[in-house]
Order: C-alpha cells, then sequence, then structure tokens
C-alpha cells in the first residue's frame, strides 16, 4: 500500500541530498526500508545502521511501522568534541 510522507534531513545526509526535506510516495512499511530506498536513490554515503529515525517527532525503532502522512526525520551521528 502506498503513503505519502514528509522527510527531513539533517547534517551529513542534507548536505548529500541537497534538501534539508521533501514530499514522497513509497510502499516502504518501516523507517530502515525507507533508508534503503532513499540511500540508494540518493547515494547516501552512511549505512542504515548509523542512522536514527524519528517518526511524528518520536524516535522511533527502525522496525516501527510507517503510516501515510507521518513525518520521518533521519538522524546521522553527531560529531563533537
Amino acid at each position: 500500500m502506498t503513503k505519502t510522507l514528509a522527510v527531513q534531513y539533517f547534517a551529513i545526509l542534507r548536505e548529500q541530498r541537497g534538501l534539508s526535506s521533501e514530499n514522497l510516495v513509497t510502499v516502504t512499511a518501516t523507517p530502515t526500508a525507507l533508508y534503503e530506498e532513499l540511500r540508494t536513490r540518493h547515494a547516501f554515503t552512511l549505512p542504515a545502521n548509523r542512522v536514527r529515525a524519528a517518526i511524528n517527532g518520536e524516535f522511533a525503532p527502525s522496525d516501527a511501522e510507517l503510516r501515510d502522512g507521518d513525518t520521518v526525520v533521519f538522524i546521522p551521528p553527531v560529531a563533537g568534541g
């Protein structure tokens, strides 16, 4: 079943995508599957196990169910010192 999602990117993902957000239609069911689809489409360099996802403002497990209208935020690791 297709769903329309709002996706937001931060840090290196925003740089690699060239956008901070986009709306897209997908059939993927989980944040990990969505990230892998986007990784292939946009040549993201980070593997899925290095990226956290939040759905509608709350961190979510990688196998959480995505629903039509969700906002998904992908957050790469934060570097600091």
